[in-house]
């Protein structure tokens, strides 16, 4: 391992700073526009089913164009790719911030404007993560990964808070600053030296562009990983269910609900933070598992809390537990993926990523509409759990992992 892996400093090595830079810039004009859509939709329409469209408009164009985002990543320059998308983001920011100004914006004028958003983001995601193992210096994957998913929890916990406040100051405000985000990681990406570049071979076989689901299929390692992250995330959304457990349950406030929503993004911090200087060195499938187990378990002991107090810590320790799964499967993909496949690879975890997002926040709001959202939550918890425990006899060799290398 190098000398700058054993002294954990990595944002000394430029290359790795500028790319955290673009990244983190995205980061926070995406958390930013999760809350001004939010809010400026609710506020013309006074509807759930409006706020939901506002998330399958954006999954639409990834289940869509996956196949196809993950071959472009890989045969073409992946600095580029990211920058097009970001100043696509931009530019559409910019439309937000003129029409809301100008007081002629419509709802589906902004449906149109996030599904290129989208579709930028279906792009931009595999290219981003695929860009990582060639940036850092070798053995330093694990902890660049770790110090990346912090920058990333610090966006979602300050990104949504100045989202809010620049609303209420303007609603078009926030829009500039989302603009002003995504054009300054745009001029930052093409500034990103990579120590090994990939040789982009140009290619027009429409096989080739379903050739990542493939390699996943025939990877038992990365197929367990991946359909691992799927089913626990879609069966352990409780934090769908947080207005409800805020209002009907703890019965507190609006301050109450924004300390729940930041809550496992804390969590996720302070385990970044940790694994950035202390990286996992050894059982590292069977570590995997074991956090998904925690998050499970924390998942159960929220959905049974009656106590501000004690659901803020289970939501801090599921944050922390999933950091470190996010952690260890990252890794395991990429380092198990050739470099030039890693971009349609990638495209296939982002789809399965953005699936479990939606469609858990799906499963949970129907499950609590049937059952009540204590029971809800109780049992996406348990089979957070059991799908833990099953998925370690599925994929043995996944379990075996001993280290990443």
């Amino acid at each position: 391992m190098t000398t700058l892996a054993a002294s954990g400093s990595l944002l000394r090595h430029r290359a790795f700073a500028i790319y955290l830079g673009a990244r983190t810039s995205s980061r926070f004009a995406s958390q930013i526009a999760a809350v001004a859509v939010g809010w400026q939709v609710y506020d013309m329409t006074s509807s759930a089913f409006a706020l939901g469209m506002i998330g399958l408009v954006q999954f639409i164009p990834t289940a869509l164009l996956v196949f196809v985002a993950g071959h472009a990543v890989d045969r073409f320059d992946r600095k580029r790719v990211v920058q097009l998308c970001q100043i696509v983001e931009g530019l559409t920011a910019v439309f937000l911030a003129v029409g809301t100004y100008g007081g002629w914006l419509t709802v589906p004028q902004i449906f149109v404007a996030m599904t290129l958003v989208g579709i930028a983001t279906s792009f931009e995601s595999p290219a981003v993560a695929a860009l990582l193992p060639s940036v850092v210096p070798d053995g330093t994957l694990q902890r660049a990964t770790a110090t990346s998913t912090g920058f990333a929890q610090l966006a979602m916990i300050t990104g949504p808070a100045l989202g809010g406040f620049a609303y209420a100051f303007a609603p078009g405000l926030p829009y500039v600053m989302m603009a002003g985000f995504w054009i300054a990681g745009s001029v930052l990406m093409p500034l990103v030296v990579v120590a090994r570049p990939v040789p982009t071979e140009p290619s027009t076989e429409i096989d080739d562009l379903y050739s990542g689901l493939r390699f996943v299929r025939s990877n038992p390692a990365i197929l367990g990983t991946i359909s691992l992250d799927l089913f626990a995330v879609l069966l352990g959304g409780a934090t769908a269910l947080l207005p409800i457990y805020a209002r009907d349950i703890l019965h507190t406030g609006p301050w109450g609900l924004g300390l729940l929503r930041a809550a496992p993004a804390i969590g996720a911090l302070a385990m970044t933070i940790f694994l950035a200087r202390h990286a996992i060195t050894s059982r590292v499938g069977l570590r995997m598992f074991q956090a998904v187990i925690v998050f499970g378990v924390a998942t159960i002991v929220f959905a049974l809390s009656w106590w501000l107090w004690l659901s803020v810590a289970a939501l801090v320790i599921m944050g922390a537990a999933d950091t470190v799964s996010v952690v260890i499967r990252f890794s395991l993909v990429q380092l198990s993926t050739p470099d030039n496949m890693r971009g349609r690879v990638g495209a296939v975890n982002f789809l399965f990523i953005n699936a479990s997002n939606q469609l858990g926040q799906f499963e949970s709001g129907v499950t609590a509409a049937l059952f009540g959202a204590m029971p809800a939550a109780v049992l996406g918890g348990v089979g957070t759990v059991l799908v833990a425990l099953l998925w370690m006899k599925l994929f043995p060799t996944l379990r075996k992992v001993e280290r990443l290398e």
